[in-house]
C-alpha cells in the first residue's frame, strides 16, 4: 500500500479540458500525472490508499483477462474485507457504501497479465474536490450529484489498520503473501522498465487551457 503526500491529480487519456479545472490547477501548481491504467480522474493526497493487484492470466481460478471478469471478482474480494461494514456493494465499477462512492477502479490487461488499480478515499479535503469537473460520463446511480454529495470517507466505516489486515486476509484466500519493503520492488525493476505513466508539464496545462478557451470562443 502507497500513501501519496502532495495533492495530485491522476488524469485519465483524454482531453484534460474535459476532466480538469486546468486554471485552478494552474494557479495553486498542482502536479497532473498520466497514468498508464486510465481510469477516471481522482485528486490523490495524504488521505488515499492505492491497492494494486498485478496478476498473471492463470493466477485466479474463474477469472478471464477482460473488465468484466476482473471486476466482478473484485467485487466479491472487497465484499469479503468489508463484509458486515456499512452497505458495501459493486456499482458500475466503483466501490460504494450504499449509493456514496470510496474507490474508484482502473485496468490494464495485457495477453497474459491484468493490472487492477483501486484508489480509496481513506480522507480527503473538500476544497480539493474543486480540482475536478463533473464528467461528461457519469455511472447512472450518481444522478448528477457534485463529488461532496456523491463520494464519502472511508475512514468513517473502518480504521486504516483494520482495512490493512482485513485486506491481507482475504487476498490470502487466493495467493500466497510476502512482505516487502519500497526500497527492495525498486531494485527488482531497475532494469529495463519502460515508465508509462507521466508528469505533465505546465506548458501541455496550458496548451490544453488555450484550447478549451478557444473552443469556447468558437462556439459562442
Amino acid at each position: 500500500m502507497e500513501l501519496v503526500l502532495l495533492p495530485l491529480s491522476w488524469a485519465c487519456p483524454g482531453k484534460l479540458q474535459n476532466f480538469l479545472n486546468l486554471g485552478l490547477c494552474l494557479r495553486d501548481e498542482v502536479p497532473v500525472i498520466r497514468r498508464f491504467t486510465g481510469g477516471g480522474t481522482v485528486i490523490v493526497d495524504h488521505g488515499t490508499i492505492f491497492v494494486t493487484l498485478i496478476c498473471n492470466k492463470d493466477d485466479v481460478l474463474g477469472v478471464q483477462p477482460y473488465p468484466r471478469s476482473i471486476m466482478s471478482w473484485s467485487g466479491l474480494l472487497y465484499g469479503q474485507v468489508f463484509r458486515g461494514i456499512g452497505d458495501f456493494q459493486l456499482r458500475e465499477n466503483d466501490y460504494v457504501f450504499g449509493d456514496r462512492k470510496f474507490g474508484g477502479n482502473a485496468q490494464s490487461i495485457t495477453k497474459n497479465r491484468w493490472i487492477h488499480h483501486t484508489s480509496f478515499l481513506w480522507d480527503y479535503e473538500v476544497k480539493n474536490m474543486a480540482y475536478l469537473k463533473l464528467p461528461a460520463r457519469a455511472p447512472e446511480y450518481r444522478l448528477e450529484r457534485d463529488h461532496n454529495e456523491f463520494i464519502c470517507r472511508m475512514k468513517e466505516y473502518l480504521s486504516r489498520s483494520l482495512f490493512v489486515e482485513k485486506t491481507t486476509e482475504a487476498l490470502e484466500t487466493h495467493f500466497s503473501l510476502q512482505p516487502m519493503n519500497s526500497e527492495t520492488i525498486g531494485a527488482v525493476h531497475e532494469g529495463g522498465f519502460v515508465h508509462t505513466t507521466s508528469l505533465l508539464t505546465k506548458q501541455e496545462l496550458k496548451d490544453a487551457l488555450a484550447s478549451s478557451l478557444e473552443s469556447i470562443a468558437h462556439s459562442s
